[in-house]
């Protein structure tokens, strides 16, 4: 139970320490490569989308690959995850993303605890933040009750898709949120910003488990017909 319990706490941590170390990283490589904002954006658009369809692959089966509090939270609500084994998440998910700026400061030869300055803050933002996690929650929830085997590429290409087409450039979880203010550099949210990121987030995603509840409800007559194959 100890060893299941320290395997899952592992993977959200380390998964969710990868995903910030790619953003970030990949943030500072565009930055130095280009002064062309929106092409140093997609340069950091494209590793993103894509380290989430390998990391939702590999760990997906060991701990549910959330990486994300908020999806933590839905899934506790709905039963999909122990209530005890939520704060156990959060914990690392968070701590594994401070690592993650951490690590990629150490690959690019920069000072390697920093703060963010970049103020992101004000209505749009953060009801661009409520809009990306309602999104993120309703791809994951969806693609679970009708092809789960395409979790890791939906939430992948979701991602790639909500950078652009959200004025936050869809950061859609508070892990993620909190570890990037952890850094300076292109990816960084000043840590005043962090709190109401992370409400709208929580909201974004909550309404979407609402909403699907209704939409990826299963019909009467589904419900019958597996309750028949099953007796």
């Amino acid at each position: 139970m100890r060893q299941d319990v320290f395997r899952r706490l592992t993977a959200e941590g380390l998964g969710t320490a990868l995903l910030v170390c790619t953003v970030v990283g990949s943030g500072i490589m565009a930055d130095k490569l280009t002064e062309d904002v929106a092409l140093a954006l997609l340069g950091n658009t494209i590793p993103t989308g894509a380290i989430l369809v390998v990391l939702i692959t590999i760990f997906g089966p060991i701990s549910g690959a959330h990486f994300n509090p908020a999806v933590s939270l839905v899934m506790a609500i709905r039963g999909d995850l122990r209530w005890a084994d939520l704060a156990p998440y959060v914990a690392v998910q968070s701590l594994g993303a401070i690592l993650g700026s951490l690590v990629a400061h150490g690959m690019f030869d920069l000072e390697i605890l920093q703060y963010s300055t970049t103020s992101r803050t004000g209505g749009a933002q953060w009801f661009a933040e409520g809009v990306a996690t309602f999104g993120l929650l309703l791809t994951i929830l969806g693609a679970v009750r009708f092809r789960s085997e395409s979790v890791a590429v939906m939430v992948g290409l979701y991602i790639t898709a909500a950078y652009w087409f959200t004025a936050s450039t869809s950061f859609a979880n508070p892990a993620v949120t909190i570890g990037r203010a952890f850094t300076d550099t292109f990816a960084g949210i000043n840590p005043g910003d962090v709190s109401s990121f992370i409400i709208a987030q929580i909201a974004g995603a909550l309404v979407a488990m609402v909403l699907a509840g209704v939409l990826f409800a299963v019909p009467q007559d589904e419900a019958e017909l597996t309750a028949g194959e099953q007796a």
